[in-house]
């Protein structure tokens, strides 16, 4: 059994003016731990992790698993809302993750086409994917800025999407009444959950649900990663995801200074399974 990884840490947003400090120390962290838990580990770190090398790593990481073979993807950066270009969406608006050059290349990289890359991996392969970033906020009200509090790794489309792509996705969320944005994972495009499928996210989806980026302890970290971390030092060998995800939250997350409560995503066999086994 061959365990592979791939682990995204992204605290630089070119145009942006909404880097973050945390993210690049998260990739490490889920690098060394699943490094020595036996995994073969790649890294995308800041200008490595544009939408085109994301896409590869997720297809290189996913694509040379076989059967009875794990894979953990992990990514640590900004989440935002794009343009659902399907109709797919009741609001009009698909999740989607933050490349570095999100801004510089006007593009996210949306929950649709993260679960296409999901769901090209081979039958029987254990894939799972931990997420500290947000699904979250409103499209039109930018985050405000406080250096002496926790930054949500949200990224308002307006801070990197087109003045042209912005007034169509206004004009089209106008015309399906600006529904309130309810978020759904990227494992649930077709409904075809299976138990190789799971997914650890940050903060729950949908409107005004963030994760932080932290200061914990003088030092830089998602508060999701760092808790998840510290976390699974206390665990016994043979505990599954479920018992993971009952010790972060509510022992650890929220708090009142992080107010997120991660999500697990997965069918009933999926959470009983042996964490990266």
């Amino acid at each position: 059994m061959a365990r592979l990884a791939l682990c995204i840490g992204i605290n630089n947003y070119p145009g942006t003016h909404m880097d973050l400090e945390g993210c690049v120390n998260d990739a490490h962290d889920w690098a060394a731990l699943l490094t020595s838990r036996g995994f073969s580990v790649d890294t995308l770190i800041d200008a490595q992790a544009t939408k085109a090398g994301m896409v590869a790593g997720f297809k290189r990481v996913i694509g040379d698993a076989v059967d009875g073979d794990v894979v953990v993807i992990t990514f640590s950066g900004h989440g935002t809302y794009a343009f659902d270009s399907d109709g797919d969406e009741d609001d009009s608006l698909d999740e989607a993750l933050c490349p570095c050059d999100v801004q510089t290349n006007d593009a996210a990289l949306t929950d649709d086409e993260i679960h296409a890359l999901l769901k090209a991996r081979k039958e029987g392969v254990s894939l799972v994917m931990i997420s500290d970033s947000c699904h979250s906020g409103t499209v039109s009200r930018a985050i405000t800025r406080n250096d002496s509090a926790p930054r949500p790794r949200f990224m308002p489309p307006a801070h990197w999407m087109s003045e042209q792509r912005l007034r169509r996705q206004a004009m089209t969320r106008t015309a399906r009444s600006a529904r309130a944005h309810v978020g759904r994972s990227a494992f649930v495009g077709d409904g075809d959950f299976d138990a190789g499928e799971l997914l650890l996210a940050g903060c729950e989806e949908g409107e005004n649900h963030f994760s932080y980026d932290a200061n914990i302890a003088g030092r830089a970290n998602g508060a999701f990663t760092y808790y998840a971390l510290k976390t699974l030092e206390t665990l016994p060998a043979d505990a599954t995801y479920a018992d993971w995800h009952a010790g972060i939250t509510p022992n650890c997350l929220p708090t009142p200074l992080y107010a997120q409560r991660p999500q697990i995503v997965g069918n009933a066999t999926a959470r009983s399974r042996k964490i990266f086994s």
